[in-house]
């Protein structure tokens, strides 16, 4: 009997929302690919600053019970996202586009120090209370270095604020024994290849794209390639 399809699950980094896998989806939909994006709570600003990587972990579940089997796909801090919620999850697969992965106990903000470079991202960063915050006039080159800089400041000027306890909240949930594949983006400018490279070294696969922090929307149909080349093998 042929296993069912699973859906991907593509979850957000910081500061972003579902929106910014717009691109993406429309490249997946083409394809006849099943997806869902959950909303980040850590991303998604009430007013209250407190939501951590297990309440992020926690929508993410939520949003993917009914979906059967399931693929993860973590950009940038979604990796500790999705590795918190996979054990949750009936998961064949976890994928990392240019993704923090911390070490059980290890925060996002500790894993990110593992390589000390600083990056465009670090320049752009803002500490406001609760709070981390872009300065607008930074975060294109960082996040979206190709794109215009007129499409960079467009999707510049959908980001909101993102919680520090996001950040610093320590990974709790162990490794799930299903494939890890890891998409390192070459022309990152907001986690450096080497903090990458220390990343995927966990992974069983790498796949590698000449691309920006964000290449669901720069490069969506090379990216499409990376996340379904395990389907084009069945």
């Amino acid at each position: 009997m042929t296993a069912p399809a699973a859906t991907y699950v593509l979850v957000h980094g910081a500061w972003h929302g579902p929106w910014a896998f717009e691109p993406l989806t429309r490249v997946l939909d083409q394809r006849g690919t099943a997806w869902i994006a959950p909303t980040l709570p850590s991303s998604h600003d009430d007013g209250n600053g407190s939501a951590d990587l297990a309440a992020d972990a926690a929508a993410v579940v939520t949003a993917a019970a009914a979906a059967g089997p399931v693929i993860l796909v973590g950009h940038s801090y979604a990796g500790a996202v999705v590795t918190e919620a996979a054990p949750h999850l009936d998961v064949r697969e976890i994928v990392y586009i240019a993704a923090l992965v911390p070490r059980l106990g290890e925060s996002a903000t500790e894993a990110s120090r593992r390589v000390r470079v600083r990056t465009a991202l670090d320049e752009a960063m803002r500490l406001e209370g609760a709070w981390l915050t872009l300065d607008p006039e930074l975060a294109g080159a960082a996040l979206y270095g190709h794109l215009s800089p007129e499409d960079a400041a467009a999707q510049v000027a959908r980001m909101g604020r993102q919680t520090l306890a996001s950040f610093r909240s320590p990974r709790q949930a162990a490794d799930v024994a299903v494939p890890r594949r890891y998409v390192r983006c070459l022309d990152d400018q907001a986690i450096d290849p080497s903090l990458q490279d220390e990343m995927a070294a966990s992974c069983d696969t790498i796949i590698d794209l000449v691309s920006d922090h964000s290449p669901f929307r720069s490069h969506p149909d090379a990216l499409a390639d990376a996340l379904l080349v395990e389907d084009r093998k069945g």
